[in-house]
């Protein structure tokens, strides 16, 4: 046998098992079904808030910006003002902390430092009112080291990549809750 029909009659074979092993319900089997809410085409995001006892500068433009950015890159939903949205997505920082992790022992300076911030959002369905995700203390954390030249605000930016991926997949759909299949 030819090796290009052996080839062909493999990759019929994998899409075969692929179709029969997928399903619309994940109790059941994998499911193709998307892992976003349909209904919801757009996203407003105003500027989020910063807590009172949050002292840094400019952190709620800049976690405001990662979340729009990762919405647009990671989600099919298009960012929209108010007026147009199908939801909102409002948040706070709430806390952020910073520790040196390791010291030079021969200078005393820090080797490398965490930086934990604790966000709050909701993202609520701006036709019906209901609340799609809410979260009151997402805690995420990165580390940097200051040696090479980065200072807070540089090495903070990894911090709000990481929690804006965090919130945008509390934005997924909900699985719904496993059956038995006894």
């Amino acid at each position: 046998m030819p090796t290009a029909y052996r080839t062909m009659i493999l990759l019929l074979a994998t899409a075969i098992y692929c179709v029969v092993g997928c399903d619309n319900d994940p109790n059941i089997a994998y499911t193709t079904r998307d892992q976003y809410v349909q209904n919801v085409h757009t996203v407003y995001v105003p500027l989020w808030n910063r807590s009172k006892d949050v002292y840094r500068r400019e952190l709620e433009f800049r976690i405001s910006e990662s979340v729009i950015k990762e919405i647009q890159a990671s989600t099919p939903y298009k960012i929209s003002d108010e007026s147009r949205a199908d939801t909102k997505l409002t948040g706070e920082v709430v806390h952020v902390a910073q520790e040196v992790m390791a010291f030079n022992p021969d200078t005393g300076n820090p080797l490398e430092k965490e930086i934990t911030v604790i966000i709050a959002f909701e993202w609520v369905d701006l036709r019906s009112g209901k609340v799609l995700a809410q979260e009151d203390d997402l805690e995420v954390t990165a580390t940097y080291i200051p040696d090479f030249g980065t200072d807070f605000h540089q090495g903070s930016q990894d911090l709000f990549d990481k929690a804006a991926r965090r919130v945008v997949q509390r934005m997924e759909a909900d699985w719904p809750a496993p059956t038995s299949h006894e």
